[in-house]
């Protein structure tokens, strides 16, 4: 008798949306910690658009609420604890994982056309490179616009980077690991020398090694993902071959879920009302999105405004272990209130869910120091 492979575990939708929403830490019990939140999550994305507040402190509000004050995410990246590259803030001592992946830049052999390209502009003008690591050195923290343009080739391309010769530059030698963010000065990142930057800690995981415990990490923070999906901008959702395949009611194909969260799975489950970032990693990759949780959702700030369904920075707004709408809202801090312009509902809100989201919203304004004004019935 011939043994095929195993079928994998069934999840029934419900299942597999609470395991989503536990790896995200948007269930109860709620999070104190906000380095071990940044350290569950693995990475935060820095947006400073504040229609409400940036993202990276939405992100936190969310998960830690009115305990967290904006000023304790600056005083992890002050305290070097968490870092920002790539626009992403991580945990530091993630950095012993990227480290293989930075002295192979700009990739493994073979490399691409369009790495070959990368590494000869570099080299090209490497000159100007000397002189940014000489000003940084002598100088210290310094914006890009504060940088020496010493470039001998122009940086072309057919998008909005063209002739920004420094800012290229810059994010490249980011990626080669000799500068870092060192902090922000209003929208402003100050950019050092990478060794003044990041932890004494030098260790170098080897890059196999590393990349498998970077998916590992990245599918505790999903708790279900694909082993490969479509790129997104940014940090990928998918995990490889780590965790246990599984399979979700209603959805085709296979995923890979977390073993501590797949463990879990039957325990009892206490959801929140949240209000996330459009930019939160639960609604940032659309098709998981929609295959998770049925559920539509796009960030419509770049859309001539009448193309716009649901608003600029419309917040999805969670309940349990489904999303309920979409909140319409902008902080208007000189008139001091949150302006609620519109609630979408894409369920019948029973007077119960009329009340945790409005109590939600209330919990937002509170931690924004706002009133709320004229909350859309």
């Amino acid at each position: 008798m011939a043994h095929g492979r195993p079928s994998p575990r069934v999840l029934t939708g419900e299942q597999a949306r609470r395991i989503a929403v536990r790896a995200q830490l948007l269930a109860e019990p709620r999070p104190t910690d906000l380095l071990d939140v940044v350290r569950h999550l693995t990475v935060v994305q820095v947006d400073l658009t504040a229609a409400v507040a940036p993202s990276a402190d939405l992100v936190c509000w969310s998960r830690v609420g009115g305990a967290f004050h904006p000023d304790d995410l600056d005083d992890l990246l002050d305290a070097h604890e968490v870092i920002e590259v790539d626009g992403m803030l991580r945990p530091a001592e993630d950095l012993a994982l990227f480290r293989a992946e930075t002295a192979q830049w700009p990739g493994a052999e073979p490399l691409t056309e369009w790495q070959v390209r990368l590494q000869e502009w570099v080299e090209d003008n490497d000159g100007c490179r000397l002189d940014i690591l000489d000003v940084l050195r002598s100088g210290g923290p310094t914006a890009v616009r504060h940088l020496p343009d010493t470039c001998v080739r122009p940086w072309r391309s057919s998008g909005w980077n063209n002739n920004r010769n420094v800012t290229m530059l810059v994010s490249l030698m980011e990626r080669r690991g000799e500068v870092a963010v060192s902090h922000r000065e209003g929208r402003e990142r100050m950019w050092d020398l990478a060794e003044r930057v990041h932890p004494d800690d030098d260790r170098v995981v080897p890059l196999d090694e590393a990349l498998e415990e970077r998916a590992r990490r990245r599918l505790a923070s999903l708790g279900l993902a694909r082993a490969r999906v479509a790129e997104v901008p940014g940090e990928t959702y998918a995990v490889g071959p780590v965790g246990e395949e599984v399979a979700v009611e209603g959805v085709r194909g296979t995923w890979r879920a977390d073993p501590d969260l797949l463990d879990r799975v039957d325990e009892p489950f206490e959801g929140r009302t949240v209000l996330l970032s459009p930019l939160d990693r639960l609604v940032f990759d659309r098709r998981r999105l929609a295959e998770l949780f049925g559920w539509e959702y796009q960030l419509e700030m770049y859309k001539p405004v009448a193309r716009r369904r649901w608003g600029y920075w419309a917040l999805p707004v969670l309940d349990g272990d489904r999303f309920v709408g979409k909140l319409d809202c902008t902080a208007d801090v000189e008139r001091g209130v949150l302006r609620v312009d519109a609630l979408h509902r894409d369920v019948t809100f029973d007077p119960g869910l009329e009340q945790r989201v409005d109590r939600e919203v209330e919990e937002l304004a509170r931690w924004l120091d706002l009133e709320v004004a004229g909350p859309a019935r």
